[in-house]
């Protein structure tokens, strides 16, 4: 079970800081549309739809790594009150209650869109535009088993850690030892 929790985790950070550098590859492309567009009056459409494709495969590609660093939203009004192995309680049955699901959902639904896509080698209708959208929308297939794998991965972490193996979960570990779990 660690080595699959380590496994997981490690493709989570890999596929994060690959994704960190589509983030420099945006803002690259986009200060080129900007200078090309209003300094010398040219544009394309290609390098204009390949700015939003860039960040479509950053946020699909970037959210389970902004799952293992705990980074996405949340509403925990009475969650930060709660000792450490309540939190840990609420955010394992969050993940099979929620989290879980909501991949299968997003898996299930996507597959038929991503499917009809490759059926047609879609590609972009402007004029100009870009080649291969079925490649694009085929990330919508891989962010929900990405996400899924990294949400099975912290809720094996917090089981090990409900069972008293204390290195898997820092995060409730922090908050006993400032004291603001209990």
């Amino acid at each position: 079970m660690t080595a699959f929790i380590r496994a997981i985790e490690q493709l989570s950070e890999f596929t994060g800081k690959c994704v960190a550098w589509l983030a420099l590859a945006m803002v690259v492309l986009m200060f080129s549309v900007v200078v090309l567009r209003y300094v010398f009056d040219l544009g394309w459409i290609g390098l204009q739809q390949s700015v939003t494709y860039l960040y479509g495969v950053f946020f699909l590609l970037g959210i389970a790594y902004t799952q293992k660093h705990n980074g996405h939203v949340r509403v925990d009004i009475l969650y930060q009150q709660y000792p450490p192995k309540w939190q840990a309680i609420i955010d394992l049955v969050g993940t099979f209650v929620l989290l879980l699901p909501m991949c299968v959902f997003i898996f299930w639904v996507s597959w038929g869109f991503v499917a009809l896509s490759w059926q047609s080698l879609e590609s972009s209708d402007a004029a100009g535009g870009l080649p291969g959208i079925f490649i694009l929308k085929s990330f919508l297939l891989l962010m929900p088993v990405l996400l899924a794998l990294q949400g099975l991965a912290q809720a094996l972490s917090i089981i090990l850690w409900l069972r008293g193996h204390l290195a898997y979960l820092e995060p409730y570990q922090s908050n006993e030892q400032h004291g603001s779990g209990v």
